[in-house]
């Protein structure tokens, strides 16, 4: 979820909560009390839709699960109400703004691949160097081959670029593909 995604909810959050509650005198206090966020906890939308669980909770960042994405939201975007967790954002907005996020990074995370960029295995193996990146292709040199792969086959890892294919795998079809000599 980007910051402004998390901004919106606080804004969201303020209007659509925290103005309703003021105006209905005593349980203006339930809903402005410090929100209790924990794990397992449900959250709802200001019009009491459910919006997801709270699946985990890191310093101040708590990640909900829509059953659809995991977004990660600021503890400070939420409410506490009788009823439980609030924030201002409904279910459809919330896995919105967190496809959106993803699509964001994965489109920044492509235009960013270059040359001599180390490619590993989802498991971390070594499958070789990007050698060339031409429209919508990035070309992988292994030491034995090179192949072209779409960027769609690339995704971020935690330390660069990763295939779904190991060193291995990835010159066996190069040269399944290769077009016959002669």
């Amino acid at each position: 979820m980007t910051l402004r995604a998390a901004f919106l909810a606080t804004a969201l959050l303020t209007a659509g909560v925290a103005a309703p509650a003021l105006a209905q005198g005593a349980p203006a206090a339930a809903a402005s009390a410090k929100a209790n966020v924990t794990a397992g906890a449900a959250v709802m939308d200001a019009k009491g839709g459910a919006v997801g669980t709270v699946a985990s909770v890191s310093g101040d960042i708590a990640v909900i699960d829509t059953g659809v994405v995991k977004a990660s939201v600021p503890t400070s975007a939420f409410a506490q109400s009788d009823k439980g967790l609030l924030i201002g954002m409904t279910k459809v907005e919330l896995e919105a703004a967190a496809q959106g996020a993803a699509a964001s990074q994965q489109q920044q995370f492509l235009a960013s691949l270059k040359p001599g960029t180390a490619v590993t295995d989802q498991n971390g193996g070594a499958v070789g160097t990007i050698e060339a990146v031409e429209g919508d292709l990035i070309t992988v040199a292994t030491p034995n081959t090179k192949a072209k792969l779409p960027k769609s086959a690339i995704a971020q890892g935690p330390n660069g670029p990763v295939i779904g294919m190991t060193q291995a795998q990835l010159e066996a079809a190069a040269k399944g593909s290769a077009p016959p000599k002669g």
